[in-house]
């Protein structure tokens, strides 16, 4: 499903280059349960934005699905993001002038799916995730927690092929981090959902089929 093959990733600053990823070669199959792991300044997230074509390498090649996505045009790959990839960030990114209803209800759009279905997804989703009561509030009436429930019920409602998650339960309190766990479990071994998480916690690290280290923007260990 994905081949990164030699992917570096710098950034310039004045005549010096300073490199978050070096020589990334990792091949990863439909299915699969990955966790990336490593310390801070390791270059997980931008690993994780690289896989989920948020961000572009420096150099190196990014097929997924046998599509070279750096030959495609922007707008081609928008487009086949929006078709494959789920993505659970760290930091929530839901759109403040948005209901939590209107948040979940956004990725269905570019989906083409008629409105009747569209709220019977929705309901669907709340239900399952326990925010019916918060539907019609927006994100700053929310606490960190519920908005990282909303971020992820958003990310899986189009049941992605690929699921991303930037420290998905960084923001929930134990029990909640469970169930998101579990409910990744069952979208992995159920639909299989291919999911790559990034994580501190070894606890659901071991959620995963393998775990891959980064240290230094390189991989330790496969």
């Amino acid at each position: 499903m994905i081949q990164l093959q030699n992917i570096f990733k710098w950034i310039n600053t004045g005549s010096n280059r300073v490199f978050i990823l070096k020589d990334i070669n990792l091949e990863i199959s439909k299915g699969d349960f990955v966790s990336i792991m490593g310390p801070s300044g390791s270059g997980k997230s931008t690993l994780l934005n690289i896989i989920g074509m948020l961000d572009q390498a420096s150099e190196g090649s990014y097929l997924f699905n046998q599509t070279d996505v750096y030959a495609l045009k922007e707008k081609q790959r928008s487009q086949l993001y929006k078709e494959n990839i789920g993505f659970v960030f760290q930091a929530y990114h839901l759109i403040d002038e948005l209901t939590v209803y209107e948040n979940i209800e956004t990725p269905l759009l570019y989906h083409n799916i008629k409105q009747s279905d569209r709220q019977a997804m929705v309901a669907d989703i709340l239900d399952q995730f326990n925010i019916v009561g918060k539907k019609d509030l927006f994100p700053s009436q929310l606490s960190g927690g519920q908005q990282q429930l909303v971020g992820i019920a958003r990310a899986i409602i189009t049941k992605p092929t690929l699921l991303l998650a930037d420290e998905p339960t960084g923001n929930l309190n134990s029990s909640q981090g469970e169930e998101i766990m579990e409910l990744f479990r069952k979208l992995n071994e159920e639909n299989g959902t291919t999911i790559i998480q990034v994580t501190h916690s070894e606890k659901n690290a071991a959620y995963g089929k393998r775990i891959i280290e980064l240290l230094d923007g390189r991989i330790e260990k496969k």
